[in-house]
């Protein structure tokens, strides 16, 4: 296929770009930041369900962390369309796409999260229950978070590989980003797949490693929103 020019000028694709790293990067923020004050999941639901009965202020910063990240894929989404329609349409498309689509998913997981600490912590709405009867509720409501968690991640990842390939054929950003977020695409789903077969045990060590391919996510945050993008040079495709 033969190269085209963009059709915008440089200088919008670059605003562009760093408005995409903002998103980006304040997204990435919150979730690690919502994670250690709510962890997602835990190989001990029973220090789990601790936790998250302590302090009710670090609770509600963690679960309002991680709606504030949810919410961030929507204009994320968006502007990563329109910076990579040029490149690639339908590849940019599919990109918003895998990301859009777990947005209600993480909506929901978030709600058993609430409901799991509500129901350790003995809320008044929750009174008619047994003590027995709201730890039991309580730790399936955790499971159910757990199992959301792994399943929501496997859109986590996926939406990486239209991204990862757009960057590389893009020209305006360097291709080694692509790459590291093709690895990243691939640790999730690795993570998400092993783990729901696995019936949500964990392995620390695989754990670790996946981790690590998962921070590949990190430097094109920070390159979109310190660099930009340079579109003077022309796309390696088109739609």
């Amino acid at each position: 296929m033969t190269a085209t020019p963009f059709e915008r000028p440089p200088e919008e694709t670059k605003r562009l770009a760093r408005w995409a790293g903002a998103v980006y990067l304040s997204l990435g923020v919150a979730t690690v930041f919502g994670f250690f004050h709510a962890p997602l999941v835990h190989d001990d639901l029973n220090a789990t369900a601790r936790a998250i009965t302590g302090p009710e202020l670090r609770f509600r910063i963690g679960v309002v962390t991680d709606v504030l990240s949810t919410a961030l894929a929507v204009p994320l989404g968006l502007l990563l369309y329109q910076l990579f329609k040029p490149v690639h349409k339908t590849h940019a498309a599919l990109m918003a796409l895998l990301l859009l689509v777990a947005i209600p998913m993480s909506f929901v997981v978030a709600l058993n999260y609430v409901a799991a600490q509500m129901l350790l912590n003995g809320a008044h709405e929750v009174s008619a229950f047994t003590g027995a009867q709201r730890d039991a509720l309580g730790l399936f409501f955790l499971r159910l978070h757990t199992h959301g968690v792994l399943a929501v991640e496997i859109f986590w990842g996926l939406w990486l590989f239209p991204f990862g390939l757009l960057v590389i054929r893009s020209r305006f950003l360097p291709r080694v980003l692509g790459i590291l977020l093709i690895i990243a695409g691939v640790a999730y789903v690795a993570h998400s797949v092993t783990s729901l077969l696995l019936a949500g045990q964990r392995i620390v060590l695989y754990e670790r490693v996946t981790m690590l391919a998962r921070a590949g996510e990190f430097p094109i945050m920070l390159w979109l929103l310190i660099k930009g993008a340079d579109a003077r040079r022309e796309s390696s495709g088109a739609a």
